[in-house]
């Protein structure tokens, strides 16, 4: 006979039941509390199932995001739902998803540190375990054009990201792309903390970088996890940390 026995040793964290836009609230939020926060700057496009992307609306801070407040728009930019219009710069990301099919979440922003590395013109050495997380490349997009909400514009940036899923874009900002919300907070909270370790260990001038065999091996350890689903626990922490905060979020 087979047991129907409840399991009695230690179980993972339930998973969270949120909507599409609930995620991207709360994606906007924890990204803020990583540092994306320039102020009214940054996008975030989520595609759905029927290619039409979920977006945050201009004028809303990414701490102030609620789930109410994300737009919807076709897959040429154009707005198909919410109160709030969308920014023209979103340009970027729909000339990103037409060129990669793998693009399910598409983030851009001016984080504090990473912008400080893409003002150098450099990718920050990984110094520490936690920005090991994030193995694989990261492109540099080498010249400053103007802004992304132009076609042409947007195109550079496609065509220097290459096949890489984040790219320092110079005199600019960060950018991050990921097949779900998950993968692309993974990265994009990875990709910051280690702009800012980097920073520090080169301010004390002592610093000795991760080997770039070992780095990679780690991140690539970490990137199978999360393509299978096993490393959800950071997006599903960092979430439920801004509901105990601010419930609304949800709304």
């Amino acid at each position: 006979m087979t047991s129907s026995a409840v399991p009695t040793g230690p179980q993972p964290f339930p998973p969270l039941d949120l909507t599409p836009r609930q995620e991207l609230a709360l994606l906007a939020r924890m990204l803020h509390a990583e540092g994306y926060d320039d102020h009214l700057a940054g996008h975030i496009t989520y595609r759905l199932p029927d290619d039409t992307f979920l977006v945050n609306p201009l004028g809303l801070t990414w701490d102030e995001l609620c789930a109410s407040d994300v737009a919807r728009m076709d897959a040429d930019g154009n707005h198909l739902e919410g109160p709030w219009i969308i920014s023209p710069a979103v340009q970027l990301h729909v000339v990103l998803h037409r060129h990669r099919d793998n693009a399910g979440v598409v983030i851009h922003n001016h984080p504090r540190w990473g912008t400080i590395w893409a003002d150098c013109h450099r990718i920050p050495p990984v110094y520490d375990q936690t920005s090991a997380l994030y193995g694989a490349k990261i492109a540099i997009d080498s010249s400053y054009e103007g802004a992304v909400n132009q076609t042409a514009n947007a195109l550079e940036v496609v065509k220097s990201l290459g096949d890489a899923d984040v790219a320092f874009m110079v005199n600019h900002g960060v950018l991050v792309i990921g097949q779900n919300v998950r993968e692309a907070y993974l990265r994009a909270a990875v990709v910051e903390w280690r702009s800012r370790q980097a920073w520090h260990a080169e301010a004390l001038g002592s610093g000795v970088a991760l080997p770039d065999d070992v780095a990679s091996a780690f991140g690539a350890r970490i990137a199978k996890s999360v393509a299978n689903g096993n490393f959800d626990n950071w997006f599903a922490a960092a979430a439920r940390r801004v509901v105990r905060y601010d419930p609304a979020v949800l709304r």
